[in-house]
């Protein structure tokens, strides 16, 4: 990711399990925003991320496997940072604070054995293993991900956009394809170049990406939406049909204000944003690129 944000994972992958969660954390704060286009999602704290609302800051992003039932796994977060006394002040003491944690999740719900799904123990755990780098593919949230008919995971793309870096995680679960049925090729052609035979996809409901995109600069809740927004986009390119009425696609922005936005602000915003749409497709690439077959679902590596 960049400077100041740490990524962990936890998860279960054994007999009757695989889910698991992914914890995008900022111990010292960062400006965030969310976006969400997908027609069933499963969130927490988006409401307080809209710019006209009090709490500026967000600590940790939480996703998770486990359909509502994993939203459970933010509070393990919110007590591992609680037992740091890092959150928005509420009272006179150093540990009197409220930990700002927004999260979504992922409908894996097939993937493991009905009750077996994330609670506020993986979001606790997920925490005591974050780290500036940390693995990719059938990993935390990605754990029981697919996208279409092939075996989803969790990726992540980083880039340098003029005096700023951005970065981007997906946890790619979409009902739709990332190769195109017709004609055997990915949409993006990052994916590789040929043609493979789709096995055919059971209608089992499996779906939603969800994602975080990081970023150095200090922006304002309302252009770190117009990030979140834009990152989007590049979920689209990826993943085809998105956004669906089967979706929760979400996706957070985290500005970190590490480095000043150069003048003229606007277009130094409207950078990042082309920057947020192609990081994150690239990301969702990753994901798919580095998941590995698992309970019969096949990855696009092994086709």
């Amino acid at each position: 990711m960049i400077p100041g944000v740490l990524v962990g994972h936890h998860h279960r992958i054994e007999d009757g399990w695989a889910t698991g969660t992914t914890v995008v954390l900022v111990p010292g704060g960062a400006v965030g925003a969310v976006d969400g286009r997908g027609g069933a999602p499963g969130t927490r704290e988006t409401d307080l991320l809209d710019p006209s609302n009090l709490v500026q800051q967000v600590h940790a992003v939480c996703l998770s496997g486990g359909s509502a039932y994993g939203l459970a796994a933010a509070d393990g977060v919110m007590r591992w940072l609680s037992e740091r006394s890092i959150g928005f002040q509420v009272g006179a003491q150093p540990h009197h604070v409220v930990p700002i944690v927004p999260g979504a999740v992922i409908f894996d719900l097939p993937m493991s054995e009905w009750g077996n799904r994330p609670d506020s123990s993986f979001g606790h755990a997920a925490c005591e293993a974050a780290a500036e780098t940390f693995e990719l593919g059938c990993v935390g949230a990605g754990a029981g991900a697919r996208v279409g008919a092939l075996k989803g995971g969790v990726g992540a793309a980083v880039r340098q956009v003029g005096e700023h870096k951005i970065g981007a995680l997906a946890v790619v679960n979409a009902a739709g394809e990332v190769v195109d049925r017709a004609s055997g090729l990915p949409w993006l052609p990052e994916l590789g170049t040929t043609a493979v035979e789709l096995p055919e996809r059971k209608p089992d409901g499996l779906n939603t990406t969800i994602g975080v995109v990081t970023v150095d600069a200090d922006l304002s809740k309302a252009e770190c939406r117009r990030i979140a927004m834009a990152a989007q986009d590049g979920l689209a390119r990826a993943v085809r049909p998105a956004h669906s009425m089967f979706d929760g696609d979400t996706v957070f922005a985290l500005a970190t204000g590490a480095v000043p936005l150069v003048e003229p602000r606007v277009f130094a915003l409207d950078a990042l944003c082309a920057a947020a749409a192609e990081v994150f497709a690239e990301a969702v690439v990753s994901g798919v690129r580095e998941a590995t077959s698992l309970n019969g679902v096949t990855a696009f590596r092994d086709l």
